[in-house]
């Protein structure tokens, strides 16, 4: 695995945008709106990104940003085989949000596994 993104949680995702490409020279390399989010991924120099998640209409997002305000959310990992991670991780005990891969942003096919296991980090899984 390699790291793939961190996901950090905004009610301005523009604004935001603009902030980090002028302090990283992170420009945007893609946008969507997806699962009552705006999402923006600005791509770093090491291939890396920020994904930044504005709420559009309700949802885990809103939630979290009413629970513990803005920054970051999720730390992501990509992987070839994403089923063959979650088995991995299965073996290991670790609590999983989903049990099987999901429809993500970009077309990716995407799994969480449960703070709670993990030091208190969402940690995502990416299908690449």
């Amino acid at each position: 695995m390699r790291f793939d993104h961190v996901g950090v949680a905004t009610r301005d995702a523009a604004d935001l945008a603009d902030l980090f490409d002028g302090l990283l020279d992170a420009p945007v390399a893609h946008e969507e709106t997806f699962d009552g989010m705006d999402i923006v991924f600005l791509e770093l120099d090491d291939g890396g990104y920020f994904e930044l998640l504005e709420p559009t209409a309700g949802g885990a997002i809103d939630d979290y940003l009413d629970r513990e305000g803005p920054g970051i959310h999720h730390v992501a990992l990509a992987t070839g085989d994403i089923s063959g991670a979650l088995d991995r991780v299965r073996d290991l005990g670790i609590d999983l949000v989903d049990e099987e891969p999901r429809p993500g942003a970009w077309g990716h096919e995407v799994a969480f596994l449960h703070p709670r296991s993990t030091g208190g980090v969402l940690v995502e899984f990416v299908e690449h």
